[in-house]
């Protein structure tokens, strides 16, 4: 079992930010799209190889995200029609997303058994969220997950803002 630490610059522009492991070191870099349509995060590993691709689909009706994972589709996250709150789904093949998502506890199941687990880090400057690894083999698919979710929330939250506005 590894564990993994996201934290997101506050107010970075561009969308950059690292993943760690225990020990600090960079095991992935995640670099988002700036102006740019489609919006789309990159996770690169440590020798810049893009691992994952995270897509904001432009016309949708409702918002949608494609990962893609060593250049395969791994899982959509859509919003659904909802008139009083935000709901998302997550389609992914064989892969199951329990808890509270949208506050960041939450873990990962692959037929029944658990993969990963995530919780949010209190008490810091900016989201920053400890993953745990069960599943060496899914650490990809996991980190690529819970940087969707992020984005997910950073749209909707953007969404509101601008709609209240």
């Amino acid at each position: 079992m590894s564990q993994l630490y996201i934290k997101q610059k506050v107010f970075s522009l561009s969308g950059k930010f690292t993943v760690k492991d225990q020990q600090e070191k960079d095991i992935y870099y995640v670099e988002g799209s700036f102006m740019q349509v489609p919006k789309t995060f990159s996770i690169m590993n440590t020798a810049r190889d893009e691992v994952a691709l995270i897509t904001k689909k432009v016309f949708s009706f409702l918002p949608k995200f494609l990962v893609e994972v060593n250049g395969r589709e791994v899982l959509t996250i859509k919003k659904e029609f909802s008139f009083l709150k935000a709901r998302y789904t997550i389609d992914a093949a064989g892969i199951e997303v329990h808890g509270n998502w949208w506050d960041m506890d939450f873990q990962f199941l692959q037929h029944g058994q658990i993969v990963g687990k995530v919780c949010k880090e209190w008490f810091t400057w900016g989201d920053s969220y400890k993953v745990q690894i069960i599943d060496e083999e899914m650490e990809t698919i996991i980190t690529a997950l819970v940087v969707a979710i992020d984005c997910v929330k950073a749209d909707q939250a953007a969404a509101s803002s601008a709609a209240s506005i």
